[in-house]
């Protein structure tokens, strides 16, 4: 359902300002091979943009139903399959790990030493459930090029895109590698939400990718989200790029999307659409459901968009990340995305309790539910630290709210 910006409290020549600025700044200059951004208020699409190409070497251009990576946006899709979880009673934000992961019971620190020859000392605390979800866990990703620890992990190619042994391989060989930090002391980005699919899988019975694709995608009508791109939706899915050393974009190499998976990735391992995620983002920000389809409760929703970093504290106190897909100041952590804590302190227009998170290819969504606005924006340009576009596109969509709800 569309309607008229104007009509919801949109200045429609400030939204055309965005496509401008999109056109401009990044898609004609060659930064970015194309954008595709949704705006939506009140559960009604005010404004969509489709620029560029979805694939610079055959000219094909992006469209709207165009199939992109997603990468870490789709770590709230599996936060909010381990919550309903935790709704039916099948487990609790505070049940240690090990209960359903027993190798995990000993898991030790680290305190020096090499790959191989690492030194380890007992955890203050267990690692619980709640650690996964908001990135306290102690584990960590081997792209952070950060610690002994994460050489490890290139090392042994712990991840699930890299585990021939699917996901009980890629949590055993998690196992026997020490925490990075006593779990619930730091904020780490990191595999934690891969384990949490891992375990709905484990906790329900039932596939990862089954219980994603009955319980969530199917019903909210995510037609074209899925761990791989079928023969049917193959010509939709857009080439991904790198910048290279000419100033120029360079086809992604590695995993195509196209073949089924084994090891489905619960922390980046889906693709999707705009129109797709924002089924998504109106379901949470109606409170856990679309329509006649209800995924969690609203006092559910409530609790995984609020901050839970120990003692209330914000990404710039906790991280010793070197990468995220959010800034640090002013913004907490819920179960499953970044959450405004400090509206001044980001130094950005937006509103108490926003939530959002991004994807590797440059991807980002965002959630505002005092303005009841739901943003998507999809191109494919790896990594995505590398321009401030999600600042920019919060300012400019921020800017065009001419009624606002605060």
């Amino acid at each position: 359902m569309t309607a008229k910006p104007e009509s919801l409290g949109l200045c429609s020549r400030r939204l055309a300002r965005v496509d401008r600025f999109l056109a401009e700044r990044y898609v004609e200059p060659g930064r970015l091979p194309g954008a595709l951004l949704q705006v939506a208020r009140q559960g009604r699409l005010v404004h969509q943009t489709v620029l560029g190409r979805a694939n610079l070497e055959t000219g094909a251009a992006l469209a709207e139903d165009s199939i992109v990576r997603i990468y870490s946006m789709t770590k709230p899709l599996t936060s909010v399959a381990f919550m309903m979880l935790v709704e039916e009673g099948k487990v609790a934000l505070d049940d240690p790990v090990h209960r359903f992961i027993p190798s995990w019971r000993d898991m030790g620190v680290y305190k020096a030493g090499l790959p191989g020859q690492f030194q380890t000392r007992p955890a203050d605390e267990p690692m619980r459930m709640i650690d996964l979800l908001r990135h306290t866990s102690g584990l960590t990703y081997s792209f952070q090029n950060r610690t002994n620890v994460d050489a490890a992990y290139r090392a042994g190619h712990i991840e699930p895109f890299e585990q021939a042994e699917g996901l009980e391989g890629f949590v055993q060989a998690l196992a026997k590698l020490p925490l990075e930090f006593s779990p619930g002391t730091a904020w780490n980005y990191s595999v934690s939400t891969d384990v949490v699919g891992y375990l709905v899988g484990k906790i329900s019975g039932q596939p990862f990718d089954e219980f994603l694709q009955q319980r969530i995608l199917g019903p909210l009508g995510m037609v074209d989200t899925a761990f791989h791109v079928d023969d049917s939706r193959a010509r939709r899915l857009a080439q991904c790029y790198v910048a290279n050393n000419a100033g120029g974009l360079s086809p992604l190499g590695g995993r195509t999307f196209r073949e089924p998976t084994n090891a489905p990735s619960g922390g980046g391992g889906l693709v999707s659409t705009a129109a797709d995620y924002m089924r998504f983002c109106e379901a949470m920000r109606n409170g856990g459901a679309l329509g006649d389809v209800r995924l969690l409760g609203p006092k559910t929703v409530q609790l995984m968009r609020s901050n839970h970093l120990p003692g209330g504290r914000d990404l710039a106190d906790l991280s010793v990340s070197l990468f995220s897909e959010a800034p640090y100041r002013g913004v907490g952590f819920g179960l499953g995305f970044a959450v405004t804590t400090d509206v001044a302190r980001t130094g950005v227009a937006g509103s108490l309790g926003e939530y959002w998170w991004g994807g590797a290819a440059s991807t980002a969504f965002w959630i505002d539910p005092v303005e009841e606005l739901c943003v998507v924006f999809l191109t494919q340009f790896m990594p995505s630290t590398i321009y401030p576009i999600r600042r920019e596109l919060r300012t400019m969509i921020n800017a065009a709210v001419i009624d606002s709800k605060a």
